[in-house]
């Protein structure tokens, strides 16, 4: 297959789309560079595939030239023989840079971090400053900022390209700067740095250690990549289930049955609970049927709340909208909210079966309105009592140190189905004791 003029994510696709023996000779009849492109679009297990197919020596190459972020995620995700036999393969500097990289905490920005980036001093001129682009800039991440550091590599500044593009060459760098910059300590953590680069709106930015020392920097493209899992993550914890380690079509069966089995046992002893509360109220169904009609309206209509109410929530807190001490706010708000939505479906409950009774669908007996009544009051205590649930517990777990995504929806629910019927069944007994109980 010829690839010509095409992206080397494009061929990173088209690759991966072909059967196993043929991606491997598609990919060794790469040229040396373009096999170091299309290795890092390629997802990790065939990475993994195609290194185990390759020589020694085609492996070395593409190891030794891949940029230091991508090689960090490689190693990070790799089986520990292969971890191993990779490093050994590394020439001295980039063998360093690895295991720099790899020595920092698995949730630091600094495993983000690329050494490859262009850097100068306050007493070179503009001219030379370019010229050193020039010279070394095609192995640099970016050449959007160039950062000054003094004689003990301390960051100092960082200017953009077009600064120095838009003064004489004989201007020394040291009249650009103003000591005024935004840099990342190798220790924030992953998911602080990405409200840094959202707040700033940064294309790069410097990593520096607790002293100041220029050590990298992270580039948006590899941010963008950790939201994405974050995201990922997120989203199927709050579906109810662990985070895939891989992708749905490369999980096994197996695995994807254990990530979602432990949830869905938790989840059905829960709603083991309201059979309980079921089998509390036998009594009052036993005398009043009909209103054993409205428990799936009751039940569905507070997790559904609840469910909204969660996802809002978590939302809110994962992009940096909501911190903890904002629960009070939520909760007034909430209420309200609760308060209006349980009232609009409590009405249309009424007039549901307002309408059923008197076009003669079904007969809810002689005291039809109180049923009508014990409907509506109750969809609104539900609704209320869902959308409190749903926007607290989150709040609840980030207190806690929690992953707030663990709120998911089929939790919420499964606790709202049980207090549910509680208060529907407690609001039906104050207006139809002495009429049908």
């Amino acid at each position: 297959m010829i690839f010509k003029d095409m992206h080397p994510a494009d061929i990173a696709e088209a690759i991966s789309a072909m059967k196993k023996n043929e991606r491997n000779l598609e990919f060794l009849k790469l040229s040396s560079e373009l096999k170091v492109e299309v290795f890092s679009f390629l997802d990790i297990n065939i990475q993994e595939e195609i290194v185990r197919s390759m020589t020694q020596e085609d492996y070395a190459e593409v190891l030794n030239n891949l940029e230091p972020d991508d090689r960090t995620e490689l190693l990070e995700n790799f089986p520990d023989e292969l971890i191993k036999y990779s490093i050994n393969l590394l020439n001295d500097t980039e063998k360093q840079i690895a295991l720099n990289l790899i020595g920092y905490q698995e949730d630091s920005i600094a495993r983000l971090m690329t050494p490859l980036y262009i850097q100068t001093k306050a007493n070179k001129t503009v001219k030379q400053v370019l010229q050193h682009i020039k010279k070394y800039g095609k192995k640099a991440e970016t050449l959007n900022y160039i950062y000054v550091v003094d004689n003990n590599n301390i960051l100092i500044d960082d200017l953009k390209i077009g600064q120095l593009l838009l003064v004489d060459e004989d201007t020394l760098i040291s009249e650009l700067i103003d000591h005024s910059f935004i840099s990342i300590t190798t220790t924030t953590p992953t998911e602080e740095a990405f409200d840094i680069f959202e707040k700033y709106d940064r294309s790069a930015l410097p990593i520096i250690t607790e002293k100041g020392v220029l050590v990298g920097i992270v580039t948006f493209d590899d941010i963008l990549d950790k939201i994405k899992d974050r995201d990922t993550e997120d989203i199927q914890k709050f579906g109810g289930m662990e985070e895939l380690d891989l992708s749905y079509t490369q999980t096994p069966l197996i695995e994807l049955i254990r990530k979602r089995a432990g949830w869905l046992i938790i989840l059905f002893l829960g709603e083991m609970l309201t059979a309980s509360a079921m089998a509390h109220y036998d009594e009052e169904i036993e005398k009043a049927v009909v209103l054993a009609l409205f428990v799936p309206l009751i039940i569905s209509s507070g997790g559904n709340s609840g469910s909204q109410a969660a996802s809002l929530i978590i939302r809110s807190m994962a992009i940096g909208e909501l911190k903890l001490s904002d629960w009070w706010y939520v909760m007034r708000k909430e209420i309200a909210s609760g308060v209006m939505l349980g009232s609009i479906l409590g009405l249309i409950g009424f007039i549901r079966i307002f309408i059923w009774q008197e076009a003669g669908i079904y007969d809810y007996g002689e005291f039809w309105y109180l049923v009508g009544l014990s409907v509506s009051v109750s969809l609104l205590f539900i609704v209320l009592w869902g959308t409190l649930s749903g926007s607290l517990i989150p709040f609840i777990l980030r207190k806690f140190g929690m992953d707030p995504a663990t709120a998911s929806a089929p939790f919420v629910a499964t606790l709202v189905d049980v207090s549910g019927l509680i208060i529907y069944f407690s609001i039906a007994a104050m207006f139809l004791t002495g009429k049908l109980l």
